[in-house]
């Protein structure tokens, strides 16, 4: 398949986001809009494994089993269908009404980007919000602030930078990541300008690729931030994007509606990649 040709393989979603490869299920991800999880199977069926819950922005895989669920906490789905547990609780007298876009990094600890406002579907006014880690013990704490939007979380392969979407602001920072996990003071990555950038995975020779939101497109960055290349996406609000299948040089890239003529367009696409993604670590964090 040309690296550029973009395969349908699910569609009739609101708005996609969190898209997690699973080498024993398949793609994984959220209807932030409608609500649930889904998964595209290794047999290319789609199946529903998560009922009701909406605003999911981000997700991952945990060791145990289950799966890593953001939206108005940062929470643990258990795979046996057991009692959700709460590993990050929203906090809104502190100004954390919930939680967008999350990520690990290769010891497993969780990094959840915080909101202050609602970003679909109200008016309310933006606000800045933090970034948190959530650590093995399972103790949180924040790492970053002034933060309007978190949406793609990422760290380098070395392990020593996390790179963050800040999509209200039209930036993509990265952070250099100490020891335990905490961050310095961000720096811009790359300045995206009047195209938004949404979520984003990191490739193993060090290169970002971003969703560009409204900008129907994935952009593809080296580790130095120079554009490399641009692959379009067949609707224009291209949301988030994971790699995956057996080698992890599938690029499944995920969409929302906006923009696209009709309600629930949100679709999967899936292409070829030239270089391998870097294998999302599961969270390690304890469960209580």
């Amino acid at each position: 398949m040309d690296e550029r040709a973009m395969e349908e393989l699910a569609t009739g979603y609101g708005l996609i986001e969190g898209p997690v490869w699973d080498d024993s299920r398949g793609l994984i991800y959220s209807d932030v809009i409608n609500g649930g999880v889904f998964c595209v199977g290794l047999d290319e069926k789609v199946s529903q494994i998560i009922e009701h819950r909406r605003g999911i922005g981000g997700m991952a895989l945990h060791e145990n089993g289950g799966i890593v669920v953001s939206g108005r906490n940062i929470a643990l789905k258990p795979s046996d269908g057991g009692d959700t547990v709460v590993l990050l609780p929203d906090d809104p007298d502190g100004g954390c009404i919930g939680f967008n876009d999350i990520t690990t990094d290769a010891k497993g600890r969780i990094y959840a980007g915080a909101l202050s406002f609602r970003p679909v579907g109200s008016d309310d006014t933006p606000k800045p919000a933090d970034l948190f880690l959530i650590d093995l013990d399972g103790s949180s704490r924040k790492v970053g602030g002034d933060v309007m939007l978190t949406n793609g979380l990422g760290v380098s392969p070395d392990g020593t930078k996390l790179y963050h979407s800040e999509s209200r602001r039209g930036l993509i920072r990265v952070y250099d990541v100490e020891a335990k996990g905490d961050l310095g003071p961000h720096r811009t990555f790359v300045d995206t300008g009047d195209v938004t950038p949404d979520g984003l995975s990191v490739a193993v020779d060090g290169s970002v690729w971003v969703a560009m939101a409204d900008g129907g497109r994935v952009d593809v960055f080296e580790p130095d931030g120079k554009l490399r290349r641009s692959i379009p996406c067949p609707l224009p609000m291209a949301t988030s994007l994971c790699f995956g299948g057996s080698d992890l040089m599938d690029l499944y890239v995920v969409t929302g509606s906006r923009n696209s003529g009709r309600d629930n367009a949100g679709t999967v696409y899936r292409t070829r990649a030239d270089v391998a993604g870097l294998p999302m670590a599961p969270a390690a964090v304890a469960i209580g």
